[in-house]
């Protein structure tokens, strides 16, 4: 590859993506899953679509989606609210698991006795189509006002659901199921979900007093550090004790999102926005990887029965049979039991046997594809409707205030923070003492574990963290200000703004 062939590559990606970002207001608009757009940009880039990109490899298709998933997940544990996820954990667990189980046992069943298909196929079928989504279920559910316990669950069963359901495909996939028996199967899901999710507790707690007590040099590295953290849990995990990395990466990111860590609103926004680009990539890439001159009808009436059997009777029955202990009101567990959206994780796994070389491994990746893009074209906007007619949205959604960390462009005014180290002649010295520019103001200082609204005559300590709020066009006369004051004290008039350090 030369330069000249990389700037084209360049070029087109960028329109890709900026295409593709537009597009999510477009899914806002309408009520459709921003995936199906990002799918449908796939085929058109594809061999069978006017952009004729062959794109096969099967196996980094399976890499590359993995990755992807890991970022997705990620984002989904940073930005959860832990409040709402932490009472109906045991039930999204348990969807995860039984529910799952269930739902394989009945698609695995429709799919041998009413389709004639193997036991192999069968089960791969139901393996792949049985977990729900967690891109398509974060960005979907988020804009539906249903009640915190609702939400949390499903959130919970899609971020521990992929864990469990990789086994069972790369298994099958294999044919280990088979040599070994079920038995180990179970016992080697409880294994990784249960090791996995300790695993990631243990780096997630020690990340996080890690990154509390790091002084890094730029604000920006803190959203690194914590992506690279989200990898470590996921990789490590795998390699190092052959647990579920996904289960790992999702516990981490509980832990990671929950703790008080710096510049924590910028790291959610960091990740959101790979988040972003990781559901874009990953769903035009699996576009490109189908072939709509593959498709038979035989495929879509395969996709139609299996998609009914998945998503009416094995989902129905699995949320029937998971729920049961926890005594959710009916109008709950049909909402739960219709609000399970496939996306992108179905397709993933489809590519498994796809680079085991499974027979008509092919037709399971077709299959999939269609079901996917029919029956999330229907569930998804289908949802806020079903929510009202169910009685189950949030009735103090619209008395809450939207609060959120915003920019202050619209007010011509940036927020400073700034930290008083300990050498710091900014220690001893009065609100007062600072002279700030007309109009700036020290809003807060956080003292320890205490925050609260300083006067003129506060007194500066070391370690003291300041918010403040200027103009932007007094801002860099605030900041040399504060330098010059932390350089030479309350004297610093005296010495010009860079202290004794002016000749």
């Amino acid at each position: 590859m030369d330069v000249a062939e990389l700037d084209r590559i360049l070029l087109a990606s960028a329109a890709v993506l900026l295409v593709a970002v537009v597009a999510v207001r477009l899914s806002a608009r309408i009520g459709l899953p921003s995936l199906l757009i990002y799918l449908g940009m796939g085929l058109l880039l594809g061999e069978s679509g006017p952009g004729n990109i062959q794109f096969e490899d099967a196996q980094v298709a399976h890499a590359l989606g993995f990755a992807a998933l890991v970022v997705i997940l990620t984002e989904g544990g940073l930005t959860t609210r832990w409040n709402e996820v932490r009472p109906v954990m045991p039930l999204g667990l348990v969807l995860a698991t039984v529910g799952v189980a269930v739902s394989v046992g009945v698609v695995a069943c429709v799919a041998h006795f009413v389709l004639g298909l193997s036991w192999q196929l069968s089960v791969l079928l139901g393996a792949v189509t049985s977990p729900t989504d967690a891109a398509a279920v974060f960005s979907v559910l988020r804009r539906v006002p249903i009640r915190p316990r609702l939400r949390g669950a499903l959130e919970a069963e899609s971020g521990l659901n992929d864990a469990p359901t990789v086994l069972l495909v790369t298994l099958v996939s294999t044919g280990e199921v088979g040599e070994k028996g079920l038995l180990y199967f179970s016992g080697l899901v409880i294994y990784e979900l249960v090791v996995g999710a300790l695993f990631g507790l243990v780096v997630g707690w020690v990340s996080v007093r890690l990154i509390r007590r790091m002084a890094l040099g730029s604000a920006g590295l803190y959203p690194l550090a914590v992506l690279s953290v989200a990898f470590i849990s996921y990789a490590g995990g795998s390699v190092l004790l052959h647990v579920s990395g996904f289960a790992a990466v999702y516990v981490t990111s509980l832990v990671l999102g929950r703790a008080e860590l710096p510049h924590r609103m910028a790291t959610k926004s960091f990740v959101d926005g790979i988040a972003w680009l990781a559901q874009i990539g990953l769903f035009v890439m699996l576009g490109l990887l189908a072939s709509p001159g593959r498709f038979r009808w035989a495929d879509v009436l395969v996709a139609l029965v299996i998609g009914i059997a998945v998503t009416v009777v094995g989902r129905f029955a699995s949320v029937a049979i998971s729920a049961a202990p926890f005594r959710l009101p009916w109008r709950e567990r049909t909402f739960i039991s219709w609000a399970g959206l496939r996306g992108a994780v179905p397709i993933v796994l489809a590519t498994i046997p796809l680079a085991e070389q499974v027979p008509q491994a092919e037709r399971i990746f077709d299959v999939v594809f269609v079901l996917v893009l029919l029956f999330t074209l229907l569930q998804g906007p289908s949802l806020p409707w079903l929510a009202k007619r169910l009685k189950v949205l949030d009735e103090n959604a619209a008395h809450e205030v939207d609060i959120d960390v915003a920019p202050l462009e619209s007010l011509g005014a940036d927020m400073l923070q700034v930290f008083v180290p300990s050498e710091s002649r900014l220690a001893g010295v009065e609100i007062g003492e600072l002279r700030l520019p007309a109009g700036v103001s020290v809003s807060l200082i956080i003292r320890g574990e205490r925050a609260f609204v300083p006067d003129r005559g506060t007194v500066l300590r070391a370690a003291d963290s300041l918010l403040v709020v200027a103009p932007s066009h007094v801002r860099e006369q605030a900041v040399r200000r504060l330098r010059a004051v932390s350089r030479a004290g309350r004297l610093a008039g005296w010495f010009g703004e860079r202290g004794r350090e002016q000749s």
